[in-house]
């Protein structure tokens, strides 16, 4: 299944149904009267997040979704047939925008959540309704109400509680692959991972979190380069990063300013996440290289520094212990 994140979709609310305007016409009853029904209510456009999807593609190509007008009213005071709504499913983790594509409408963060996003039209008013003390015989008869419409961006945030973010073959995608069932592709070439990844990473038997893996960034990817911040906002609703470090490379520290740069340029409070960072590839450097590399880093962030290897699994079990009990921390708080 393709992943797409993002879509843009045309929302319209039934209108409502017509009053009409009808007489009593009955054998032996010498006054009649009115008695036109009302008109039924259009129905609604609601979306509901649910389990089992992990992608909007469904509304790449069915991109206009529109309810059904409620039924007209009429005569023996009969009320026109309501519309049934329009559900639109999502997956878990769902931003509903307006068309500014800032404006939050509803955030669907767990499978059940709905938002009603368009009203349909109440029905209009039969002649039976206008009948007074006075006006005994209207010929009157309301047009259904309008149903809203309007254009909506739909924008899909994984849930996950931890998140990898890196240069470009910093081993994201080999440390995915590592702790958890997921295959994402891995290659000794930049930009292998071209979409957001999860993996199910499993302690215990009673302890387990979701990891993201995300496309690496590189200098000026909040400006649009390479390809871009776009997929950070799948780290939003991290509880902790995994800032990996490609050790083979001359500039530990460097590497790590350029993506801190573009964490603080993309915003969102990614910058203030907690953050654990792992210098990767220990297997692939001598001890000297690895030493220095290691105190320049923590020079550069200013704390301790993990070495790992995702290829042979060094140190790795302790990376995952420190990212458990910042998820757990993070779930006794909320």
């Amino acid at each position: 299944m393709k992943f797409l994140d993002e879509a843009k979709i045309w929302v319209k609310a039934g209108d409502g149904g017509n009053g009409v305007i009808a007489f009593r016409r009955e054998k032996f009853i010498e006054y009649g009267g009115p008695d036109g029904g009302n008109g039924g209510r259009g129905g609604d456009i609601v979306i509901t997040a649910v389990d089992g999807l992990n992608t909007l593609i469904d509304y790449r190509y069915a991109q206009h979704f529109k309810s059904l007008k409620g039924g007209n009213g009429a005569g023996d005071n009969r009320t026109g047939a309501g519309s049934d709504d329009v559900i639109l499913k999502v997956p878990a983790g769902t931003v509903v925008l307006d068309e500014d594509k800032e404006t939050i409408l509803a955030d669907l963060t767990e499978p059940g959540q709905s938002v009603v996003i368009c009203h349909g039209g109440d029905g209009g008013h039969g002649n039976a309704h206008f009948k007074t003390s006075t006006n005994r015989s209207p010929r009157r008869a309301d047009p259904g109400y309008p149903g809203e419409e309007r254009w909506l961006w739909l924008r899909l945030k994984l849930i996950a509680d931890a998140g990898l973010i890196g240069l470009p073959n910093a081993g994201k995608s080999t440390f995915l692959a590592a702790t958890s069932a997921a295959r994402p592709k891995i290659a000794d070439y930049p930009f292998t991972t071209l979409h957001p990844q999860l993996g199910v990473v499993r302690l215990s038997d009673t302890e387990e979190f979701v990891l993201a893996d995300i496309p690496g960034l590189i200098e000026g990817a909040h400006e649009g380069v390479g390809l871009g911040t776009r997929f950070l906002g799948h780290v939003e609703r991290c509880a902790v990063l995994l800032h990996l470090i490609d050790g083979t490379q001359a500039d530990p520290a460097g590497a790590y300013f350029t993506v801190r740069t573009e964490l603080e340029g993309y915003g969102g409070g990614l910058a203030d996440k907690p953050e654990i960072v792992a210098l990767n590839k220990t297997d692939a450097m001598t001890p000297q290289a690895l030493a220095s590399r290691k105190k320049a880093l923590e020079r550069a962030c200013g704390g301790p520094v993990a070495l790992i290897s995702g290829v042979s699994g060094d140190g790795v079990p302790a990376v995952l212990r420190a990212l458990a009990d910042r998820i757990a921390a993070d779930r006794a708080q909320k």
